[in-house]
């Protein structure tokens, strides 16, 4: 369920806007993007695990709110990244 330390660092070399960069929101919804895909499997088997549900929406906030911030603050770059992680809006 959760990310593999591989597929971490994976995932912020290819959203990564600089060389060490780990906390822009490219990177952070990237990441959030992972695990909710993760957590969306595993709510596929187990239907009635309402904490990890509970969870999945807590982490779907999260993500919307950097992408709101994002919006705000950079709309091109909002557009590219909601682009390459195939995300609705």
């Amino acid at each position: 369920m959760s990310i593999t330390p591989e597929r971490r660092t994976a995932l912020i070399a290819e959203y990564a806007t600089a060389e060490h960069d780990t906390g822009s929101p490219e990177v952070q919804v990237a990441l959030l993007s992972e695990r909710i895909s993760n957590l969306t499997e595993h709510l596929k088997t187990h239907a009635k695990d309402f904490h990890s549900r509970r969870g999945l929406l807590v982490l779907v906030g999260q993500r919307r709110s950097l992408l709101d911030y994002l919006k705000r603050k950079n709309v091109k770059r909002y557009q590219d990244l909601i682009g390459r992680l195939s995300l609705r809006r």
